[in-house]
């Protein structure tokens, strides 16, 4: 029997690569998954099967990268540096995609595959779609054949563009929009989008090419809210466009009425005033497939989410949080890693860890807080007013929560199944804060939860900030450890109450 062939996948934890790793198997690759964290590679559902490889890998890093590619005949290039820290997306780009083409060399790699975007032929280019346009060329430049599939809006429960859609249309049933609405464009499926990338493998034909890719339709915008609309069960949507919405006033009205932040709306908008429609259609006699309509593609991602099945998230993408190394452990005398100040309260209920766990992990989202909802609504518009991510972003899945998933304006760090949950911030804070639930069983029928909330200030306003908020806690920590012993059959024995003092 042949050796299984070996493909690389970078990324593997965004939007497109955590989908294409179990597709790859099953088709009969050996898959070499990376990513920037091990944590949240190690969490995927696919990441203990038998022909998978988990490898830490940073595209900055060049031994990384050639470590990663050694022994690959393939690999799928995913990577974008749009991120809230990297000011010069495009520079980080292409030296990562110059990276790449040399580790490709060196360790004798056979073919790459690269997602692009389309309309990077279009003379008033945008700043988003030009990047992607170089970093095709970088790659192509290269020894090493390149394969490029160009997409434009792929339509999939938790794409970035599927959310701003979805957000749009459901909150705004009148919309004064900007001129882009009346752009055509020519979506396409996710599941088209990976059906693509893995019989480009199998088609030697589309070695060394470059392929638009599209669905059977060209729509504008606007015509895209009214199929949302009527899928979706809503009324119909009305829509004024107006010439004065420019590119930064578009990216500030995704930022507020949808979960997308305005480091991604921005260069986002700015590319929706570019026509995305497919020129070169030769991938469809090369790789025939049924491509779903809109109105089809649109369904299937509103099952996806009602029945808790979407795969990735845009918000998944990302390095992976950590806890600082210098951050102090409850027991540390007072001077360690800096000041840093706690509040831990605990709770005592009559009941199993499981039925603990169970309304401990459905936190944020549709289920909300437990207690003063209207208080985290609050504080996630403020933080969108100044440019944070906000309480919009939800949750990639109502029922688990996976390391590096986002939690409204939370992160995931680590989950250990009916016993801890870790949270970093990630709204816009003078300082870091983390919040963390550990549940014990005391025997007897008794569960203890305990509540640790730490924060680490930076100058005079964290600490402002602290004391400003620490007398709010009383009623959000109490109400949220009440509401999580709520729902459950047994009831609460003791507490909740306060059983560290301030740490600094």
């Amino acid at each position: 029997m042949a050796e299984k062939q070996l493909v690389v996948v970078t990324g593997a934890t965004g939007y497109v690569g955590a989908r294409l790793v179990p597709r790859l198997l099953e088709a009969g690759y050996r898959v070499r998954a990376c990513g920037r964290s091990l944590v949240k590679l190690s969490s995927r559902p696919w990441a203990k099967h038998e022909d998978v490889e988990l490898v830490k890998v940073d595209v900055f890093d060049k031994e990384s990268l050639k470590i990663a590619l050694t022994g690959a005949f393939a690999a799928y290039y995913f990577v974008h540096s749009m991120n809230l820290e990297n000011k010069d997306f495009a520079s980080a780009d292409r030296l990562a995609a110059d990276n790449m083409v040399e580790a490709a060399d060196i360790t004798g790699l056979k073919r790459i595959i690269y997602l692009g975007g389309l309309g990077e032929d279009s003379p008033d280019l945008s700043k988003h779609l030009r990047s992607r346009a170089e970093v095709a060329a970088i790659l192509q430049a290269g020894p090493v054949p390149v394969t490029v599939l160009r997409a434009g809006m792929i339509l999939g429960s938790g794409s970035t563009s599927f959310e701003i859609l979805r957000y749009l249309v459901e909150r705004l049933p009148v919309m004064i929009t900007p001129r882009w609405v009346s752009t055509p464009s020519q979506p396409i499926a996710v599941r088209n989008v990976l059906y693509y990338l893995i019989e480009c493998l199998k088609v030697e034909a589309t070695t060394g090419r470059s392929f638009d890719i599209g669905g059977p339709e060209v729509l504008t915008y606007k015509d895209l809210m009214q199929v949302y609309s009527v899928e979706a069960g809503l009324g119909k949507r009305w829509i004024f466009p107006v010439p004065v919405f420019t590119p930064t006033i578009s990216s500030y009205w995704i930022h507020f009425v949808t979960p997308v932040p305005n480091y991604i709306a921005r260069p986002l908008a700015e590319g929706l005033r570019n026509p995305v429609v497919c020129k070169n259609n030769d991938i469809l006699a090369l790789i025939p497939q049924p491509l779903l309509d809109c109105r089809t593609a649109i369904r299937i991602a509103l099952e996806c989410i009602d029945q808790h099945r979407v795969e990735s998230r845009w918000t998944d993408a990302g390095e992976m949080p950590i806890v600082p190394a210098e951050w102090p452990s409850p027991g540390d005398p007072d001077w360690a890693g800096g000041t840093v100040y706690e509040d831990n309260r605990v709770i005592k209920v009559s009941d199993t860890p499981a039925q603990v766990w169970y309304r401990l992990v459905r936190l944020g989202g549709k289920t909300g807080w437990y207690y003063g909802n209207w208080l985290w609504k609050l504080r996630g518009y403020m933080d969108r007013i100044i440019g944070g991510v906000g309480l919009n972003r939800g949750r990639r899945n109502d029922l688990e929560l996976l390391p590096g998933d986002a939690l409204d304006f939370w992160r995931v760090v680590d989950v250990e199944n009916e016993h801890s949950l870790l949270l970093v911030a990630e709204m816009k804070l003078p300082g870091k804060a983390f919040l963390q639930f550990t549940i014990t069983n005391n025997g007897d029928g008794v569960t203890v939860v305990q509540q640790n909330a730490r924060f680490q200030p930076q100058g005079l306003l964290g600490l402002l900030y602290w004391w400003a908020v620490t007398p709010l806690h009383e009623f959000v920590f109490n109400g949220m450890l009440r509401g999580i012993a709520a729902g459950i059959d047994g009831k609460i024995l003791e507490g909740p109450s306060r059983v560290t003092k301030v740490k600094a």
